[in-house]
């Protein structure tokens, strides 16, 4: 697109699951920042915050409640139960893209730079439909974090997906971007692998993580399993291409002990020859078990999208708009 964009409609939208002790100080961070890019007229009058609560068990939905009793920019959105963060950010985008020009995607501990908006909406002025954050640093992750992270973005290069080191689900995504967006059906979403795979007009923007001002993280470890299996699995056949080379490769261990059990055997050193059963059921055993496992992780993943249940189900919505929601109760 050529020249300089116009301002347009904001919808933030904030995932929430469990953020009782964070949402009060982070709502009220995020609207006035709201409100001074509307002050400086820098988005319109018409950009809202899209609150989605990923199906929380404790008093998120209540604070949300209040803050949409209390102020006409909120929108909240409920799930029946909780679906992940991935689907959360995905169901705001769906329910905002027929509402606004651009989104842009925040966690609700607002561990990224607030601040950081004005730069994803200028570069979204310049023409781009896509604007991924990428993180400055990590050093407010622990050891393990930090090393986790490093060996899941080798990994993602080595497999071949295209994603942005260091890049946070912190983007701006066009209403053309945010339509293409819903052409993906996939169930085990990977936003930061599907949203590159689009193909728009794109640009960065880095940013500061800053230490998380209230309650804790409620990104576990086995979630970030689920992603990083979820991204590996969704984007990349190579795995099942080096079971095969496991398989060659135990044959050709396979040929070579032959060979040397023959050898012992013409030449008369044979023993009990226990070490190299050992050896031969450990090696074989685990390369079938783990061959076997990662064949089920696509089998898996095959079987939930066959089945093509709908992605989330939106339980509330609260929105003053003057239109109907009954259509957006599920997403297909």
């Amino acid at each position: 697109m050529d020249g300089i964009r116009e301002k347009g409609a904001l919808y933030v939208i904030v995932p929430c699951y469990n953020e009782e002790e964070a949402l009060e100080l982070s709502a009220k961070i995020l609207l006035d920042k709201l409100a001074d890019l509307k002050q400086r007229d820098i988005i319109s009058e018409k950009s809202r915050i899209v609150f989605v609560d990923d199906g929380s068990r404790d008093g998120t939905w209540k604070i949300l409640q209040k803050w949409y009793k209390n102020d006409e920019n909120v929108i909240c959105l409920r799930f029946a139960h909780n679906r992940g963060h991935q689907t959360a950010i995905l169901a705001g985008m769906m329910y905002s893209r027929k509402r606004c020009d651009y989104t842009i995607t925040i966690d609700a501990d607002l561990q990224q730079d607030v601040d950081a908006m004005e730069l994803f909406i200028r570069e979204y002025a310049q023409g781009s439909e896509i604007v991924y954050g990428v993180r400055n640093s990590r050093d407010t992750d622990g050891v393990f974090k930090k090393l986790s992270a490093v060996l899941f973005y080798k990994i993602m290069g080595f497999l071949g997906c295209d994603i942005y080191e260091n890049s946070a689900d912190y983007r701006l995504m066009s209403v053309e971007a945010l339509e293409a967006l819903s052409e993906y059906g996939e169930v085990n979403l990977f936003l930061r692998g599907i949203i590159p795979d689009i193909g728009l007009k794109s640009s960065v923007v880095h940013f500061e993580v800053f230490p998380r001002r209230q309650g804790t993280s409620k990104y576990s470890l086995s979630k970030m399993i689920t992603l990083a299996a979820d991204g590996i699995t969704s984007f990349s056949i190579k795995p099942i291409r080096l079971v095969l080379l496991m398989g060659i490769l135990a044959m050709i261990v396979g040929f070579g002990i032959m060979i040397h059990i023959f050898y012992e055997y013409f030449f008369g050193y044979t023993v009990g020859g226990w070490s190299s059963i050992l050896m031969s059921i450990w090696i074989l055993g685990g390369a079938i078990l783990l061959s076997l496992g990662i064949i089920g992780e696509y089998v898996g993943r095959n079987y939930l999208e066959t089945k093509r249940r709908p992605r989330y189900y939106l339980w509330n919505i609260l929105s003053r708009e003057n239109k109907e929601c009954s259509d957006e109760k599920q997403d297909p």
